[in-house]
Protein backbone atom coordinates (compact mmCIF):
# COMPACT_ATOMS: atom_id res chain seq x y z
CA UNK A 1 0.00 0.00 0.00
CA UNK A 2 1.40 3.48 -1.07
CA UNK A 3 2.63 5.73 2.02
CA UNK A 4 1.52 9.23 0.79
CA UNK A 5 -0.81 9.70 3.53
CA UNK A 6 2.20 9.65 5.96
CA UNK A 7 4.04 11.65 3.43
CA UNK A 8 1.98 14.77 3.28
CA UNK A 9 1.68 14.76 6.86
CA UNK A 10 5.29 15.29 7.89
CA UNK A 11 7.46 18.00 7.46
CA UNK A 12 9.31 18.21 4.34
CA UNK A 13 13.30 17.65 5.26
CA UNK A 14 14.43 20.94 3.36
CA UNK A 15 11.92 22.83 6.15
CA UNK A 16 12.93 21.26 8.82
CA UNK A 17 16.98 21.58 8.09
CA UNK A 18 16.05 25.53 8.21
CA UNK A 19 14.03 25.43 11.32
CA UNK A 20 10.91 26.10 9.61
CA UNK A 21 8.44 23.72 11.04
CA UNK A 22 6.37 25.45 13.29
CA UNK A 23 5.61 21.48 15.40
CA UNK A 24 3.17 21.76 18.38
CA UNK A 25 1.36 25.03 17.32
CA UNK A 26 -1.87 25.52 16.23
CA UNK A 27 -1.67 27.37 12.96
CA UNK A 28 -2.82 31.30 12.39
CA UNK A 29 -5.23 31.82 9.98
CA UNK A 30 -6.52 34.88 8.77
CA UNK A 31 -8.14 36.87 5.38
CA UNK A 32 -6.98 39.19 2.97
CA UNK A 33 -8.36 40.32 -0.01
CA UNK A 34 -7.07 41.13 -3.49
CA UNK A 35 -4.76 44.30 -1.68
CA UNK A 36 -3.76 42.10 0.76
CA UNK A 37 -2.13 39.74 -2.00
CA UNK A 38 -0.39 42.24 -3.51
CA UNK A 39 1.06 43.50 -0.11
CA UNK A 40 2.10 39.62 0.12
CA UNK A 41 4.28 39.83 -3.12
CA UNK A 42 5.42 42.90 -2.48
CA UNK A 43 6.63 41.90 0.68
CA UNK A 44 8.33 38.84 -0.69
CA UNK A 45 10.40 41.19 -3.13
CA UNK A 46 11.35 43.54 -0.65
CA UNK A 47 13.21 40.67 0.89
CA UNK A 48 14.83 39.36 -2.06
CA UNK A 49 12.76 36.57 -3.35
CA UNK A 50 12.44 36.20 -6.95
CA UNK A 51 8.58 35.38 -7.25
CA UNK A 52 7.08 32.76 -9.65
CA UNK A 53 3.37 31.96 -9.93
CA UNK A 54 0.85 31.24 -12.78
CA UNK A 55 0.58 33.43 -15.63
CA UNK A 56 -1.21 32.65 -19.13
CA UNK A 57 1.83 32.78 -22.01
CA UNK A 58 1.55 30.88 -25.42
CA UNK A 59 -1.99 28.68 -24.74
CA UNK A 60 -1.38 27.81 -21.20
CA UNK A 61 -1.11 28.35 -17.88
CA UNK A 62 2.49 28.44 -17.13
CA UNK A 63 4.84 29.09 -14.51
CA UNK A 64 7.23 32.01 -14.45
CA UNK A 65 8.38 35.37 -13.14
CA UNK A 66 5.74 37.77 -12.23
CA UNK A 67 5.87 40.80 -9.90
CA UNK A 68 1.95 42.03 -9.32
CA UNK A 69 -1.62 40.37 -9.12
CA UNK A 70 -2.24 41.54 -11.91
CA UNK A 71 -0.35 38.97 -13.91
CA UNK A 72 -2.01 35.49 -12.55
CA UNK A 73 -4.56 34.41 -14.61
CA UNK A 74 -7.86 36.13 -13.18
CA UNK A 75 -10.77 34.88 -14.50
CA UNK A 76 -9.01 31.97 -16.83
CA UNK A 77 -9.42 28.41 -16.72
CA UNK A 78 -8.56 25.38 -18.90
CA UNK A 79 -10.32 22.40 -19.86
CA UNK A 80 -8.56 19.03 -19.81
CA UNK A 81 -8.41 15.81 -21.63
CA UNK A 82 -6.52 13.20 -22.26
CA UNK A 83 -4.32 14.60 -25.04
CA UNK A 84 -6.17 17.75 -24.88
CA UNK A 85 -5.94 21.43 -22.96
CA UNK A 86 -7.37 24.39 -23.89
CA UNK A 87 -7.99 27.79 -21.96
CA UNK A 88 -11.31 28.82 -21.07
CA UNK A 89 -13.11 32.15 -19.66
CA UNK A 90 -14.70 31.71 -15.97
CA UNK A 91 -17.45 33.37 -14.81
CA UNK A 92 -15.43 35.36 -12.17
CA UNK A 93 -12.69 36.75 -11.84
CA UNK A 94 -10.67 33.68 -9.19
CA UNK A 95 -7.07 34.20 -9.22
CA UNK A 96 -6.33 30.00 -9.05
CA UNK A 97 -9.65 28.65 -10.73
CA UNK A 98 -7.78 26.41 -12.60
CA UNK A 99 -5.69 22.92 -12.33
CA UNK A 100 -2.12 22.55 -12.89
CA UNK A 101 -0.73 23.18 -16.25
CA UNK A 102 2.38 21.84 -18.76
CA UNK A 103 4.63 23.18 -16.13
CA UNK A 104 5.82 21.90 -12.91
CA UNK A 105 8.04 23.41 -10.04
CA UNK A 106 10.92 21.03 -10.49
CA UNK A 107 12.24 23.27 -13.56
CA UNK A 108 13.05 25.55 -10.72
CA UNK A 109 15.05 23.03 -8.53
CA UNK A 110 16.04 20.50 -10.09
CA UNK A 111 16.96 22.17 -13.36
CA UNK A 112 16.37 20.74 -17.19
CA UNK A 113 20.37 21.64 -17.55
CA UNK A 114 23.02 22.13 -15.09
CA UNK A 115 26.92 22.98 -15.77
CA UNK A 116 28.68 20.33 -13.39
CA UNK A 117 32.43 21.94 -13.95
CA UNK A 118 34.66 23.29 -16.46
CA UNK A 119 38.03 22.59 -17.03
CA UNK A 120 40.96 24.68 -18.25
CA UNK A 121 44.07 23.92 -19.88
CA UNK A 122 46.51 25.75 -18.43
CA UNK A 123 50.25 27.09 -20.11
CA UNK A 124 51.95 24.75 -18.43
CA UNK A 125 49.99 22.14 -19.73
CA UNK A 126 47.73 20.75 -16.82
CA UNK A 127 44.40 21.37 -16.23
CA UNK A 128 42.51 23.49 -13.84
CA UNK A 129 38.80 22.37 -13.32
CA UNK A 130 36.20 24.40 -10.81
CA UNK A 131 32.56 23.95 -10.31
CA UNK A 132 30.32 25.49 -12.22
CA UNK A 133 27.47 27.98 -10.43
CA UNK A 134 29.17 28.68 -7.57
CA UNK A 135 27.44 31.85 -7.08
CA UNK A 136 24.43 32.17 -4.71
CA UNK A 137 21.37 30.37 -5.93
CA UNK A 138 18.17 32.40 -6.58
CA UNK A 139 16.00 32.99 -3.45
CA UNK A 140 12.64 31.92 -5.44
CA UNK A 141 9.18 32.24 -4.01
CA UNK A 142 6.93 29.93 -5.42
CA UNK A 143 3.10 31.36 -5.42
CA UNK A 144 0.51 28.76 -6.57
CA UNK A 145 1.99 25.59 -5.49
CA UNK A 146 -1.24 22.74 -5.36
CA UNK A 147 -1.15 19.82 -2.48
CA UNK A 148 -0.02 17.36 -5.46
CA UNK A 149 2.92 19.40 -5.94
CA UNK A 150 3.68 19.85 -2.84
CA UNK A 151 3.73 15.71 -2.84
CA UNK A 152 6.21 16.11 -5.75
CA UNK A 153 8.60 18.47 -4.19
CA UNK A 154 8.63 16.17 -1.22
CA UNK A 155 9.57 13.14 -3.71
CA UNK A 156 11.89 15.03 -4.94
CA UNK A 157 13.31 15.87 -1.76
CA UNK A 158 13.81 12.22 -1.05
CA UNK A 159 15.40 11.41 -4.19
CA UNK A 160 17.83 14.28 -3.96
CA UNK A 161 18.64 15.51 -0.62
CA UNK A 162 17.89 11.94 1.60
CA UNK A 163 19.57 9.95 0.39
CA UNK A 164 23.48 9.18 0.92
CA UNK A 165 24.55 11.26 -1.01
CA UNK A 166 22.99 15.34 -0.98
CA UNK A 167 23.15 17.00 -4.23
CA UNK A 168 24.19 21.04 -3.80
CA UNK A 169 22.61 22.37 -6.78
CA UNK A 170 19.05 21.05 -5.46
CA UNK A 171 19.76 21.64 -2.08
CA UNK A 172 20.74 25.11 -2.07
CA UNK A 173 17.78 26.38 -4.44
CA UNK A 174 15.53 24.34 -2.28
CA UNK A 175 16.50 25.28 1.43
CA UNK A 176 15.57 29.16 -0.19
CA UNK A 177 12.79 28.63 -1.13
CA UNK A 178 9.41 29.99 -0.33
CA UNK A 179 6.35 28.09 -0.74
CA UNK A 180 2.80 29.47 -0.85
CA UNK A 181 0.09 26.83 -1.40
CA UNK A 182 -3.07 27.38 -2.88
CA UNK A 183 -5.51 24.70 -1.58
CA UNK A 184 -7.62 23.61 -4.60
CA UNK A 185 -10.73 24.19 -5.67
CA UNK A 186 -10.52 23.81 -9.67
CA UNK A 187 -9.60 19.80 -10.57
CA UNK A 188 -8.65 19.11 -13.90
CA UNK A 189 -10.63 16.67 -16.39
CA UNK A 190 -6.98 14.17 -15.28
CA UNK A 191 -6.42 14.53 -12.01
CA UNK A 192 -6.78 11.56 -9.70
CA UNK A 193 -5.21 13.56 -6.44
CA UNK A 194 -7.87 11.63 -4.33
CA UNK A 195 -6.78 8.61 -5.16
CA UNK A 196 -3.31 9.11 -4.46
CA UNK A 197 -4.06 10.92 -1.17
CA UNK A 198 -1.83 13.49 -1.78
CA UNK A 199 -5.01 16.19 -2.60
CA UNK A 200 -6.68 18.34 -3.12
CA UNK A 201 -5.62 19.84 0.10
CA UNK A 202 -2.39 20.48 1.55
CA UNK A 203 -1.77 19.96 4.91
CA UNK A 204 1.75 20.92 5.32
CA UNK A 205 5.21 21.69 3.06
CA UNK A 206 4.46 24.90 2.65
CA UNK A 207 5.53 28.53 4.34
CA UNK A 208 1.63 29.76 3.40
CA UNK A 209 -1.20 28.42 2.35
CA UNK A 210 -4.59 30.26 0.46
CA UNK A 211 -7.64 29.07 -0.10
CA UNK A 212 -9.56 31.51 -2.67
CA UNK A 213 -12.56 32.37 -1.39
CA UNK A 214 -15.31 33.75 -4.22
CA UNK A 215 -18.95 34.60 -4.45
CA UNK A 216 -21.14 36.99 -5.41
CA UNK A 217 -20.47 39.31 -2.23
CA UNK A 218 -16.82 38.71 -2.16
CA UNK A 219 -13.62 37.56 -3.23
CA UNK A 220 -10.63 36.99 -0.41
CA UNK A 221 -8.16 34.61 0.39
CA UNK A 222 -8.12 32.50 3.63
CA UNK A 223 -4.39 32.12 4.52
CA UNK A 224 -3.01 29.62 6.88
CA UNK A 225 0.54 29.89 7.82
CA UNK A 226 2.82 27.01 8.15
CA UNK A 227 6.26 27.70 9.06
CA UNK A 228 8.20 30.99 10.86
CA UNK A 229 8.90 32.90 8.17
CA UNK A 230 5.24 32.87 6.61
CA UNK A 231 4.50 34.48 10.03
CA UNK A 232 7.04 36.92 9.54
CA UNK A 233 5.90 37.41 6.00
CA UNK A 234 2.36 37.66 6.90
CA UNK A 235 3.19 40.60 9.59
CA UNK A 236 3.55 42.86 6.46
CA UNK A 237 0.30 42.39 5.35
CA UNK A 238 -3.24 44.26 5.94
CA UNK A 239 -5.59 41.02 7.37
CA UNK A 240 -8.08 40.27 9.35
CA UNK A 241 -8.86 37.30 11.68
CA UNK A 242 -10.08 34.18 10.28
CA UNK A 243 -13.79 33.33 11.39
CA UNK A 244 -15.29 30.23 11.93
CA UNK A 245 -17.55 30.84 8.59
CA UNK A 246 -14.00 31.47 6.73
CA UNK A 247 -12.90 28.03 7.89
CA UNK A 248 -16.24 25.98 6.51
CA UNK A 249 -15.90 27.79 3.48
CA UNK A 250 -12.58 27.07 2.69
CA UNK A 251 -13.16 23.32 3.35
CA UNK A 252 -15.76 23.48 1.54
CA UNK A 253 -13.66 24.42 -1.80
CA UNK A 254 -11.48 21.47 -1.27
CA UNK A 255 -14.14 18.80 -0.27
CA UNK A 256 -16.12 20.11 -3.63
CA UNK A 257 -12.67 19.42 -5.71
CA UNK A 258 -12.32 16.31 -4.20
CA UNK A 259 -16.19 15.04 -5.06
CA UNK A 260 -14.88 16.30 -8.70
CA UNK A 261 -12.08 14.63 -9.54
CA UNK A 262 -11.33 13.80 -12.98
CA UNK A 263 -9.64 9.85 -13.01
CA UNK A 264 -9.46 6.85 -10.16
CA UNK A 265 -6.87 4.55 -9.59
CA UNK A 266 -7.26 1.95 -7.35
CA UNK A 267 -3.96 2.78 -5.51
CA UNK A 268 -3.74 -0.29 -2.53
CA UNK A 269 -1.39 -3.33 -3.41
CA UNK A 270 -0.57 -1.86 -6.56
CA UNK A 271 3.25 -2.59 -6.98
CA UNK A 272 2.77 -6.25 -6.13
CA UNK A 273 0.10 -6.34 -8.41
CA UNK A 274 1.95 -4.63 -11.24
CA UNK A 275 4.95 -7.04 -10.52
CA UNK A 276 2.90 -9.83 -11.25
CA UNK A 277 2.34 -8.70 -14.97
CA UNK A 278 5.19 -7.57 -16.53
CA UNK A 279 3.88 -10.08 -19.26
CA UNK A 280 -0.01 -9.08 -19.72
CA UNK A 281 -0.76 -8.02 -23.25
CA UNK A 282 -1.73 -4.59 -22.56
CA UNK A 283 2.53 -3.89 -22.57
CA UNK A 284 1.97 -4.74 -26.38
CA UNK A 285 -1.19 -2.88 -26.70
CA UNK A 286 -0.24 0.02 -25.38
CA UNK A 287 3.29 0.50 -27.25
CA UNK A 288 1.88 0.10 -30.53
CA UNK A 289 0.15 3.65 -29.53
CA UNK A 290 2.70 5.39 -27.68
CA UNK A 291 5.28 7.22 -29.61
CA UNK A 292 8.00 7.11 -27.09
CA UNK A 293 8.12 11.11 -27.65
CA UNK A 294 9.20 11.65 -23.88
CA UNK A 295 5.95 14.03 -22.64
CA UNK A 296 5.13 12.40 -20.09
CA UNK A 297 8.13 12.13 -18.39
CA UNK A 298 9.23 16.02 -19.49
CA UNK A 299 5.68 17.08 -17.84
CA UNK A 300 5.98 14.94 -14.52
CA UNK A 301 6.50 16.88 -11.44
CA UNK A 302 8.43 13.49 -10.34
CA UNK A 303 10.74 11.97 -12.89
CA UNK A 304 14.42 12.94 -12.34
CA UNK A 305 16.24 11.02 -15.25
CA UNK A 306 19.15 12.60 -16.51
CA UNK A 307 22.55 11.97 -18.71
CA UNK A 308 25.69 14.05 -18.26
CA UNK A 309 27.45 15.64 -21.31
CA UNK A 310 31.03 16.10 -21.82
CA UNK A 311 32.13 18.96 -24.44
CA UNK A 312 35.05 20.64 -25.60
CA UNK A 313 35.73 24.01 -27.35
CA UNK A 314 37.11 23.58 -30.77
CA UNK A 315 40.63 24.56 -29.42
CA UNK A 316 40.53 21.34 -27.09
CA UNK A 317 41.88 23.73 -24.29
CA UNK A 318 38.12 24.03 -22.20
CA UNK A 319 35.82 21.26 -21.14
CA UNK A 320 32.71 21.20 -19.98
CA UNK A 321 30.29 18.58 -18.10
CA UNK A 322 26.67 19.72 -18.04
CA UNK A 323 24.21 17.41 -16.40
CA UNK A 324 20.72 17.39 -18.66
CA UNK A 325 17.04 16.18 -18.08
CA UNK A 326 16.79 12.97 -19.97
CA UNK A 327 13.79 10.31 -20.38
CA UNK A 328 13.43 6.30 -19.96
CA UNK A 329 11.57 6.82 -23.03
CA UNK A 330 14.72 7.50 -24.88
CA UNK A 331 16.58 4.50 -26.66
CA UNK A 332 20.05 5.96 -25.34
CA UNK A 333 18.95 6.60 -21.85
CA UNK A 334 19.39 2.52 -21.18
CA UNK A 335 22.65 1.85 -23.13
CA UNK A 336 25.42 0.46 -21.51
CA UNK A 337 28.12 -2.08 -23.14
CA UNK A 338 26.45 -3.72 -26.14
CA UNK A 339 23.86 -1.58 -27.02
CA UNK A 340 20.10 -0.88 -25.01
CA UNK A 341 18.86 -2.92 -22.44
CA UNK A 342 15.38 -1.66 -23.68
CA UNK A 343 15.51 -1.73 -27.47
CA UNK A 344 11.77 -1.36 -27.64
CA UNK A 345 8.90 0.93 -27.15
CA UNK A 346 6.95 -2.07 -25.03
CA UNK A 347 10.43 -2.32 -23.20
CA UNK A 348 10.42 1.46 -22.22
CA UNK A 349 6.79 2.27 -21.41
CA UNK A 350 6.89 -0.96 -19.17
CA UNK A 351 9.73 0.42 -17.18
CA UNK A 352 8.37 4.05 -17.10
CA UNK A 353 4.80 2.64 -15.72
CA UNK A 354 6.14 0.20 -13.20
CA UNK A 355 8.82 2.45 -11.98
CA UNK A 356 6.73 5.17 -11.42
CA UNK A 357 4.00 2.63 -9.56
CA UNK A 358 5.64 -0.35 -8.41
CA UNK A 359 9.83 -0.58 -7.86
CA UNK A 360 9.55 3.58 -6.73
CA UNK A 361 8.33 2.13 -3.65
CA UNK A 362 11.05 -0.25 -2.82
CA UNK A 363 13.50 2.50 -4.12
CA UNK A 364 12.33 5.64 -1.90
CA UNK A 365 9.39 4.18 0.21
CA UNK A 366 6.63 6.26 -1.81
CA UNK A 367 4.93 6.20 -5.25
CA UNK A 368 6.70 8.25 -7.81
CA UNK A 369 3.21 9.59 -8.82
CA UNK A 370 1.20 12.05 -7.42
CA UNK A 371 -1.89 11.93 -9.26
CA UNK A 372 -1.24 15.26 -10.90
CA UNK A 373 -2.90 14.38 -14.58
CA UNK A 374 -0.21 15.59 -16.19
CA UNK A 375 1.31 12.51 -18.26
CA UNK A 376 -2.33 12.30 -19.72
CA UNK A 377 -3.28 15.56 -20.61
CA UNK A 378 0.27 16.19 -22.63
CA UNK A 379 0.45 12.64 -24.01
CA UNK A 380 -0.03 13.47 -27.68
CA UNK A 381 -1.65 10.56 -28.30
CA UNK A 382 -3.73 10.36 -25.18
CA UNK A 383 -2.54 7.79 -23.17
CA UNK A 384 -4.27 7.44 -19.64
CA UNK A 385 -2.02 6.11 -17.15
CA UNK A 386 -5.04 5.41 -15.10
CA UNK A 387 -6.95 3.26 -17.76
CA UNK A 388 -3.50 1.67 -18.64
CA UNK A 389 -3.22 0.13 -15.03
CA UNK A 390 -7.00 -0.68 -14.95
CA UNK A 391 -6.33 -3.21 -18.34
CA UNK A 392 -3.23 -4.35 -16.99
CA UNK A 393 -5.16 -5.33 -13.71
CA UNK A 394 -7.82 -7.31 -15.66
CA UNK A 395 -6.98 -10.79 -16.54
CA UNK A 396 -5.78 -11.44 -19.86
CA UNK A 397 -9.02 -12.28 -22.50
CA UNK A 398 -11.13 -10.27 -20.64
CA UNK A 399 -12.60 -6.91 -21.63
CA UNK A 400 -11.98 -4.07 -20.03
CA UNK A 401 -12.99 -1.03 -22.26
CA UNK A 402 -10.31 1.89 -22.56
CA UNK A 403 -11.78 5.41 -22.46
Amino acid sequence: MFAYRTMVLAVPAAMAETGLAMLGEAPRTVVIDRDGLQALLEALGARGYTLIAPTVRDGAIVYDEVEAVDDLPAGVTEVQGPGSYRLSKRDDAALFGYAVGPHSWKKYLFRPETVLFRARLDPDGGFVSSRADDGVAPRYAFLGVRACEIAAIDIQDQVFLRGSYRDPDYGSRRDGAFVIAVQCGEPGGTCFCVSMHTGPRAESGFDLALTELIDAQRHELLVEVGSERGEQILGDVPSRPALPGDLSAARAVTDDAASRMGRTLEADGLPQRLAEVLEHPQWDDVASRCLACTNCTLVCPTCFCSSVEDTTDLTGTEATRTRKWDSCFTLGHSYIHGGSIRASTRDRYRQWLTHKLSTWVDQFGTSGCVGCGRCITWCPVGIDLTAEVRALLTPAGASEVLP
